[in-house]
């Protein structure tokens, strides 16, 4: 249960009603869901989050399945149930395959086990990868 009151379209106040109005042409949906109905109850975050959300979501150099696997990524070892949801709904919808989802949950996990076994033993990065790492 939400900490705060979800602010449903019809309770909203103008502000509130621009950045619904925006996400659902935005998404081509006719809801919004909790997430933004929870930080609709202080309008300044709703609406900072949203551009944020939006600028970084936009087309770019990274294609909308990559950023969408990287928020699952990033949602899976941040344990947020809300946002791996949300996103694998999002992932599938951009064409996210049965296969994709089973690897890209491999690579979340080994990535997750091998950071904790370089970090537990204190590992030096090797001067050859930060020099790799740094060349564009």
């Amino acid at each position: 249960m939400a900490l705060v009151k979800l602010i449903e379209y019809d309770d909203a106040g103008p502000d509130v009603r621009a950045v619904y109005d925006d996400i659902m042409a935005t998404r081509k949906v006719d809801w919004i869901s909790n997430f933004w109905k929870a930080l609709a109850s202080d309008p300044p975050t709703l609406k900072r989050t949203w551009e944020s959300v939006k600028q970084v979501m936009a087309p770019g150099a990274l294609d909308a399945l990559t950023k969408e696997l990287i928020y699952i990524a990033v949602s899976v070892t941040n344990n947020c149930e809300y946002c791996i949801n949300s996103h694998t709904a999002s992932a599938r919808k951009t064409g996210m395959t049965d296969a994709q989802f089973a690897e890209l949950i491999a690579v979340i996990g080994m990535a997750n086990e091998t950071n904790r076994l370089v970090n537990g033993y204190q590992v030096e990065v090797d001067e050859r990868i930060a020099k790799a790492a740094r060349q564009t």
